[in-house]
């Protein structure tokens, strides 16, 4: 598969978990146009209760949103984990690609990162990695 092409891969079930509607309708167009479905939760707490009711392949988490962010949401989906097994990836989608960002995302039990604003090559890179 073409290297920066989601087209190569599986069909995904992923969740978007994005509070942005722009960023949210990028992200849409690339996973469709890449043969994926997605389902959108606008915040942390949305995305656990949409993980709880349905199996996802991938998580897609924004860092920033209201109610509860990512960083909390993830330490809740790997607690889970740790309580029921499997493992779900998720990926950071980040505002802040600073020093420290990788890193903080990892501690919370993130498998990966992209940053703001999307670019299709590098989400697609991403999700290829995990």
């Amino acid at each position: 598969h073409e290297e920066g092409s989601l087209a190569g891969l599986p069909p995904l079930r992923v969740l978007l978990a994005e509070d942005n509607e722009v960023n949210q309708r990028f992200a849409l167009r690339v996973l469709q146009r890449g043969g994926h479905t997605a389902v959108v939760a606008a915040n942390g707490r949305l995305a656990l209760e949409a993980l709880a009711r349905e199996p996802f392949d991938l998580v897609l988490m924004d860092v920033q949103m209201p109610e509860m962010g990512g960083f909390e949401a993830t330490e809740a989906i790997r607690a889970r984990e740790a309580a029921e097994g499997g493992h779900v990836p998720v990926i950071a989608l980040t505002a802040h690609a600073m020093k420290g960002d990788r890193e903080r995302c990892l501690q919370a039990g993130m498998d990966g990162y992209v940053s703001k604003p999307i670019r299709e090559q590098e989400l697609a890179l991403a999700i290829s990695q995990v």
